[in-house]
């Protein structure tokens, strides 16, 4: 006989639970006080993943201190704080009532205050985002306003994505968009606040510093070096196109690659891992898209536009998941639709 060590008084064992479902009781008839709901698996340090989102994190905040203390970020310095206060609140409270509703426990429980820190760390990279690229003048309510949009929206715009429910709007990028779009006094931050403070031998260093770390981020955790390729080079194809077809001063589309706006969106922003493919080809696609639609808008005089063309290709691609969706579906119910049964001939009958 296999000896068991018996449980501790007032703990109930998986066995015991195993035992009172063989018994009728089942898992909803459980002892008082025991949680048969599946544990949350915990974050492993090496997986990829987290490390992405952990230096993403780290990176942001980095900008975010060195911004309000070196480079002349404009907006008060207590701005971030509040952002990354209303964004936390908001993705527990959204991730508690999706797990009561759906009857599994909550993302951030089961492992501590390492459950909660890997649980935040994309609220924590998005908040920051939208509080720095956005400029309210004096007032914090659209920043507020922005940071909840793109919490909230993950768990309202979903697709079937690769066979499970995905949020495909890219998250800082959509409460920009839609603050934007909701308030026409609010404006986008001014590029040179990111070099403000700077001395001129050193501006042209900052980009190259940002452009270097986020392009090593992104080769080895991220692996979207064909997203950036595709970006990049669809931006200047681009740019070209409306040169030599529509007249436009070639150094005049060009030169906005030169700031570190440019370099922050291109390794931050467009290669968000939740809502970008994670194939080399249509990592390819997605980025020469977004510049395609970048030079279209462009030419009708849209503002904001870096925004408004990775908007519009993200529901672009969350639209052709669920097209994929209904048609897959609409070919199984063909497929098992019964065959009726031949119609009944007459025989003759013998006289």
């Amino acid at each position: 006989m296999t000896d068991v060590k018996r449980a501790p008084m007032g703990v109930t064992t998986t066995a015991e639970v195993a035992d009172a479902t063989r018994n009728g009781r089942g898992p909803d008839r459980a002892p008082a006080g025991v949680d048969t709901r599946p544990p949350v698996p915990r974050v492993d340090k090496r997986d990829p993943r987290y490390l992405a989102l952990r230096n993403f994190a780290i990176s942001m905040s980095i900008l975010n201190v060195l911004g309000y203390t070196v480079l002349g970020f404009e907006q008060p310095w207590t701005w971030p704080l509040f952002a990354l206060a209303i964004g936390y609140t908001v993705e527990i409270a959204i991730e508690a009532v999706a797990a009561r509703s759906l009857g599994r426990r909550p993302a951030y429980s089961g492992n501590g205050a390492w459950g909660v820190y890997t649980f935040l760390l994309p609220t924590h990279i998005t908040a920051l985002a939208a509080n720095m690229l956005l400029y309210a003048n004096d007032m914090f309510w659209p920043i507020a306003f922005a940071v909840v949009v793109a919490v909230g929206q993950k768990a309202v715009l979903q697709a079937p994505i690769a066979g499970r429910m995905r949020h495909f709007m890219n998250p800082s990028n959509f409460g920009i968009t839609i603050t934007l779009l909701a308030f026409s006094w609010v404006n986008v931050a001014p590029p040179y606040h990111f070099t403000e403070n700077v001395p001129d031998v050193f501006r042209m260093f900052i980009p190259m510093v940002v452009l270097t770390a986020g392009t090593i981020l992104n080769a080895m955790l991220t692996k979207k070096v064909a997203l950036i390729v595709g970006w990049v080079g669809g931006f200047v194809i681009q740019a070209l196109i409306r040169h030599y077809v529509w007249d436009v001063q070639l150094w005049s589309a060009l030169s906005i690659m030169t700031g570190v706006a440019f370099v922050l969106f291109t390794n931050y922003m467009i290669t968000d891992p939740g809502t970008t493919p994670s194939k080399p080809r249509f990592q390819f696609m997605f980025g020469a898209s977004v510049a395609m639609v970048y030079g279209v808008l462009m030419l009708f005089n849209v503002v904001y536009t870096l925004f408004f063309a990775v908007t519009i290709v993200c529901l672009a691609r969350g639209l052709f998941w669920w097209g994929r969706w209904l048609a897959e579906r609409r070919g199984t119910r063909t497929a098992v639709q019964p065959v009726p049964p031949p119609a009944a001939v007459e025989l003759p009958i013998a006289r």
